[in-house]
């Protein structure tokens, strides 16, 4: 059934998550609920108790913070850029961890409780969102998510004293390092792997090529992924004839300028480039005016929109031709249990189809996996949840995205597999799809499944 084209003027101005960009301001404080009734905010006790869920029969349950067993409610934090330069697709993403929630509570909820939302807007804003972390912190049990790189990062402290739980909503690679994740549980492919995984992929579909040109926005983002580009680029012998790391700025187009003449002049065989769409869109149209054409063209997740393939896209047809897409879940129209998890859940709520809802499902999964092996153990304290989540073995999404370990030694549990596509303009005009084609699931390359993680690729901070 074909659908309004409600998704345009989000996708004109969403992205994927570009961790490091953007200046927050200030947002107002904002409260949600997974269930139809107005959510309550639960005190913190002055220590722990210890009590029995009485409508299950299930033993003593410890708590302290965010359970109130007597209310029969549990309550989870987000703290989300709802104003800032990504509150298009984090909106899309909290609905997506809403509706997950209120399908659990319809369910009986984790051991009879019902999973209450408290949403803060943190307008993309370090500050801010350190300042809703400490308002939030003596009202939830853990936090179910957590918007941008610097942001999560300023938060880590205080969760590491406060011994709470927090899912970070960005791939750096960093929250897969051992001196920085003690309270953070992250998913997906980290920017450096994903490039390694996607450049060894294009060099698959252009076997013959021996030459690359790479560039990206600053930051953790650009340059994580970028140090994964050269490393790719090392192991395979391809030369590295433009590299414009950090050089791409969104505000100032003399910079894309400046990098698309850098990439077309260069004559490279193969592209990565790790931005947001619109620049990305302004780069690519620029080199192929430029008569730069026949290379291939791949870049970070957050690089893709299904809007640079939109009807009225003047880049369009050589863009299907020359990009492969990488993400780290399936798109939209995949066929897995998963996928058609979500598309139940944003169908039950009358929404238009978009692949960002899956984010906030996948996100909710882990969470719910942590809670309620906690449940579980008889351990709904802070710490209880922390330490469920961080004894979870494997977290499966049912080929929404790939598995998630957190147990063992770095190298082990560091995620390497993710989803490559094609763009799909035909199905985005008729409906049948969100703009892209699965071409891959659960893909890592030879590179970097043999590639020893130790440490972040990029330092952040």
């Amino acid at each position: 059934m074909r659908r309004k084209p409600q998704w345009l003027a989000l996708l004109l101005v969403l992205g994927l998550i570009l961790a490091a960009c953007g200046d927050g301001g200030s947002g107002d404080t904002t409260t949600t609920a997974a269930a139809e009734e107005e959510p309550t905010t639960t005190a913190a006790p002055a220590e722990e108790t210890t009590t029995s869920a009485a409508e299950e029969g299930a033993g003593e349950v410890a708590t302290d913070v965010g359970v109130d067993l007597e209310a029969q409610t549990l309550t989870i934090g987000l703290l989300s850029d709802l104003s800032g330069p990504f509150a298009p697709l984090v909106q899309v993403i909290v609905a997506g961890q809403e509706m997950y929630w209120a399908d659990v509570n319809a369910n009986g909820g984790i051991g009879g409780l019902q999973v209450q939302i408290e949403t803060r807007d943190t307008a993309y804003d370090p500050a801010q969102h350190v300042q809703l972390y400490e308002e939030l912190k003596t009202q939830v049990v853990a936090f179910g998510h957590s918007t941008g790189s610097p942001q999560t990062m300023a938060i880590n402290p205080q969760l590491q004293a406060d011994g709470i739980l927090a899912i970070p909503l960005t791939w750096y690679s960093g929250w897969s390092d051992p001196a920085i994740n003690s309270n953070l549980v992250p998913h997906g492919v980290p920017y450096c792997i994903e490039a390694m995984n996607m450049i060894e992929y294009l060099t698959l579909q252009a076997p013959d090529a021996t030459t690359i040109a790479i560039a990206s926005s600053p930051g953790d983002y650009g340059e994580d992924s970028n140090a994964g580009a050269v490393l790719a680029a090392e192991a395979l012998g391809l030369e590295v004839v433009y590299n414009g790391t950090g050089l791409i700025n969104q505000a100032d187009e003399a910079t894309l300028t400046e990098v698309a003449g850098g990439i077309a002049s260069s004559g490279a065989e193969l592209v990565w480039v790790t931005t947001s769409p619109t620049p990305f869109g302004s780069i690519y149209g620029q080199a192929l005016a430029a008569g730069f054409s026949g290379a291939l063209w791949s870049g970070a997740g957050p690089t893709w929109n299904p809007a640079l393939v939109a009807p009225d896209s003047a880049i369009s047809e050589p863009l299907s031709n020359d990009f492969y897409i990488s993400a780290y879940y399936a798109p939209w129209a995949a066929e897995s249990e998963g996928n058609a998890a979500v598309r139940d859940l944003v169908t039950a709520a009358g929404a238009d189809p978009l692949d960002y809802y899956a984010e906030g499902v996948i996100e909710a999964t882990i969470l719910h996996q942590a809670l309620q092996a906690a449940y579980d153990a008889g351990d709904l304290t802070q710490a209880g949840v922390l330490a469920a989540a961080k004894g979870l073995e494997s977290v499966t999404f049912g080929g929404l995205a790939p598995d998630e370990t957190y147990v063992g030694e770095p190298n082990e549990r560091v995620q390497r597999a993710q989803f490559i596509s094609r763009p799909d303009p035909a199905g985005l005009a008729d409906g049948t799809s969100t703009g892209s084609t699965l071409v891959e699931s659960n893909y890592t390359s030879p590179i970097a499944e043999a590639f020893e993680f130790n440490e972040a690729c990029f330092s952040l901070g």
